[in-house]
């Protein structure tokens, strides 16, 4: 297959492309604009593969989106190109509409530009896939879990974006008869995660002996899905879903912040042990502005009509990813240097 991957150098893009490269090897074309989440070291391993390519281009920009489209002329896209930091979100909400909304928006017409001159088979088997968040659905309680016909409830700018280009994707599904597909997740973890979100961020600061921020009483729950087994659900989706369905996938892994930081520091401890235990380093702060206190996903239709199932548990997942860090410092260090991290944000 020939995909056009839409934010390909971001955490799970980079993912994508790798997997579709090196272990399928499927030409792919890589569209990115190279923000401070895109990095094009992530693409490192594939960068020279002649079914690879980069195209430095910014969804918004329908020109370019079209001349992608014209010259690459896929079979599929996999639509990941998205601000996605609930943080980030809270004081710059304009860049997640424009990008996350607009963007969309952009990309669903040129889509259906290319789509429209397409020959009939060429036509049936083309697919655009969009990959969301579980945010979308709100905030759970103490019981019950996200399914697919689960309401809309968005609580931040990020969510509310995201929303809304869900929205945008099935409206251009029923009126114009666009085969897209809709995929809402539950948080991602792994290997090239930028050093700014809970897992990496903890990783880095506990290995540079500096505090370990907890909003509020670290109860809030997310269930975790490493990225690569999301990486393989996407490729079930993309060809074997149905059109215009949604699939939620969730890696079955739900925990609180405060037991993620906990078994970061207890694998940082095992495998490089400081003076004292870096759970002397959690200092709980203020809370997140409209933190949502659990997210869990039943990923039952993803597993019973594509029969996926997620190979990590958390606690193997979250080790391979720890000893991933500790052995890529030549990745991260860079990002770390620029202040990814460095900062509170969204306050």
């Amino acid at each position: 297959m020939k995909v056009l991957v839409t934010g390909g150098a971001g955490f799970i893009g980079s993912a994508v492309c790798r997997h579709l490269v090196s272990d399928l090897q499927w030409q792919v074309a890589c569209v990115d604009r190279l923000t401070y989440a895109g990095n094009l070291s992530s693409l490192g391993a594939i960068a020279n593969d002649p079914n690879f390519t980069f195209i430095k281009a910014d969804i918004r920009d329908r020109a370019a989106m079209d001349k992608a489209f014209t010259e690459f002329q896929p079979d599929a896209v996999m639509h990941l190109a998205a601000e996605s930091h609930v943080d980030r979100s809270i004081t710059g909400a304009q860049e997640f509409v424009e990008t996350n909304v607009i963007g969309t928006f952009v990309m669903l017409e040129a889509a259906r530009s290319f789509w429209d001159g397409l020959p009939p088979e060429r036509k049936e088997r083309f697919r655009f896939l969009h990959i969301s968040t579980d945010e979308v659905y709100g905030s759970l309680g103490a019981e019950g879990l996200f399914r697919e016909d689960t309401p809309y409830d968005p609580r931040s700018p990020y969510s509310a974006s995201k929303a809304s280009s869900d929205h945008l994707e099935q409206a251009w599904g029923h009126t114009n008869g666009l085969p897209v597909l809709i995929s809402n997740c539950s948080n991602n973890y792994g290997p090239y995660h930028l050093p700014e979100k809970l897992i990496p961020l903890t990783i880095l600061n506990a290995l540079e002996g500096i505090e370990l921020p907890v909003y509020g009483d670290g109860g809030n729950i997310r269930d975790w899905l490493h990225v690569e087994d999301h990486v393989r659900a996407l490729v079930l989706i993309l060809t074997k879903g149905r059109v215009l369905e949604t699939y939620n996938v969730g890696g079955r892994n739900e925990q609180t912040n405060l037991s993620v930081v906990h078994g970061i520091c207890d694998v940082l401890d095992k495998h490089t042990p400081a003076k004292q235990s870096r759970r002397e380093l959690i200092r709980f702060v203020k809370d997140r502005p409209g933190h949502d206190r659990r997210y869990a996903i039943d990923p039952t239709k993803l597993e019973t009509e594509l029969g996926w199932r997620a190979h990590f548990v958390f606690a193997t997942g979250l080790e391979q990813t720890v000893r991933w860090f500790l052995d890529n410092r030549d990745w991260w260090q860079p990002l770390r240097d620029a202040g990814h991290g460095r900062k509170r944000l969204g306050l």
